[in-house]
């Protein structure tokens, strides 16, 4: 859920970079085709003296599908299972090495509260292996790794696995609160007289369902409302939005065809044909895109189905050691996971604009410009603004790949790694936003080859 704007007010600690990245048209037409590989020289380092380096040694992804499809009748265990067993099938990690595994998940099915630990045991490893989930909506995933980085940079785990899941295909739907404060009741009363005054209570209208929410808990505002409300106020145009969302699917189609998604690993759906590529990726065309009304402000509204992320299904996972283990283990490590940043801000006006606080932080805290950065993967649901294009998301993002809310971050964290490794670069910057008026972002440091 990414407004990638810098605004001119309002950015603590930030007003230079501000004046810096002012606000850009988001004239995407000319810029449908992802930019060459370019030869970066070779900058400083990141390492930090006395503290270990953490690397990421590889990551896959289920495909990322449409939600009501073929996962429509998994459980999310299942998804994370199969995106830990690809995991350990590329990787050829032994189980037993495993340290830890956290996964990141948003809206959890009650019966697996703790997905990762139930899909780690589905997965064949050991039930000695710990592993707990956590959830930050959209950085659920983001907050998985960085714990993970956080374990092993403290000397306490060597080898972790951190990944993330979700299915929107199947989601916990509730009695309504006075049914079930009636049913919890009528489980404690201890005569028929107790139950037959309770029954006496019931109400027809305590059978309505009580749907998960998609709106913010403090404001009530669905993320779409306040995209339309960020893309009025920094003067984003329906066309802008509708042409950077045609780009994502056109990049997104163009590095599927050239087998550039490497990170997805095929699954076979019980009962079902084995899943092979992302299904979400559907190029359209701007006549075709300016047909369909407004999703949430209607009918002024400038946000529409086909220039939002839509409902995913996905899992994915990455194998994150030490440096020094990763080596001892003869394994040749894709990047190293550098600095990063939370921040939290205003729900309700600045609901979306994590990455705008998060990027000029993290880069100073990392000592770095934009103009260092060779690769940038940002998370993209709504289709407002942007950072330099030519380095933008070039392979696709969340608008077209799909975005599983618990998975997502570990799929940009891998697309930076393997950009970097394809297009010669050093640096790429990760960052993401999420319900609360949270933000994450974080460097991904190529490793030498």
């Amino acid at each position: 859920m990414t407004i990638l704007t810098y605004p001119f007010k309002n950015l603590p600690t930030a007003s230079k970079w501000a004046l810096r990245f002012s606000i850009r048209p988001l004239s995407c037409s000319s810029q449908l085709r992802a930019a060459p590989a370019v030869q970066t020289k070779t900058k400083k380092t990141l390492a930090k003296p006395n503290i270990r380096n953490v690397v990421v040694v590889d990551g896959v992804r289920t495909p990322f599908l449409l939600s009501g499809t073929s996962y429509k009748d998994l459980m999310p265990h299942d998804l994370a299972r199969a995106a830990l067993t690809g995991l350990l099938h590329r990787t050829s990690v032994p189980k037993e090495v495993v340290d830890y595994i956290i996964f990141g998940t948003v809206i959890q099915e009650v019966k697996t509260s703790n997905v990762a630990r139930e899909a780690a045991l589905g997965a064949g490893f050991s039930d000695k292996t710990p592993a707990h989930t956590v959830t930050m909506a959209c950085i659920s995933a983001n907050q998985a790794m960085t714990t993970g980085v956080g374990l092993i940079a403290s000397g306490q785990c060597d080898v972790i696995v951190a990944g993330g899941v979700e299915l929107m295909s199947d989601v916990p739907i509730r009695h309504s609160r006075k049914m079930r404060k009636l049913m919890l009741d009528l489980n404690k009363a201890k005569s028929m007289g107790q139950r037959l005054s309770l029954i006496s209570k019931f109400r027809f209208n305590f059978l309505a369902p009580e749907l998960p929410a998609v709106s913010e808990f403090s404001t009530s505002e669905t993320m779409g409302h306040s995209a339309d409300r960020l893309a009025a106020a920094f003067a984003v145009s329906r066309l802008e939005q509708d042409e950077y969302a045609l780009r994502s699917h056109s990049l997104a189609k163009k590095a599927q065809d050239e087998g550039l998604l490497s990170d997805v690993v095929p699954f076979k759906v019980p009962g079902k044909d084995t899943v092979t590529k992302d299904n979400g990726i559907r190029p359209s065309s701007l006549e075709q895109m300016a047909k369909l009304k407004p999703a949430f402000i209607k009918p002024y509204g400038t946000v529409t189905a086909a220039n939002s992320s839509f409902l995913t299904d996905g899992a994915s996972a990455m194998l994150i050691m030490a440096e020094e283990k990763a080596l001892a283990m003869g394994y040749k490590p894709k990047a190293y996971l550098r600095d990063f940043m939370y921040v939290s801000q205003d729900p309700k006006d600045q609901l979306l604009l994590g990455p705008t606080y998060a990027t000029p932080k993290v880069l100073e805290k990392a000592g770095l410009t934009m103009n260092d950065i060779d690769a940038f993967e940002f998370h993209e649901a709504f289709s407002v603004g942007l950072p330099p294009l030519e380095k933008f998301n070039n392979w696709g993002g969340s608008l077209s790949l799909g975005h599983p809310f618990g998975a997502t971050g570990c799929r940009l964290v891998m697309a930076a790694a393997n950009r970097l490794r394809k297009e010669g670069g050093q640096y790429g910057l990760v960052a993401a936003c999420a319900a609360g008026g949270q933000g994450h972002a974080m460097i991904v440091e190529a490793y030498p080859k």
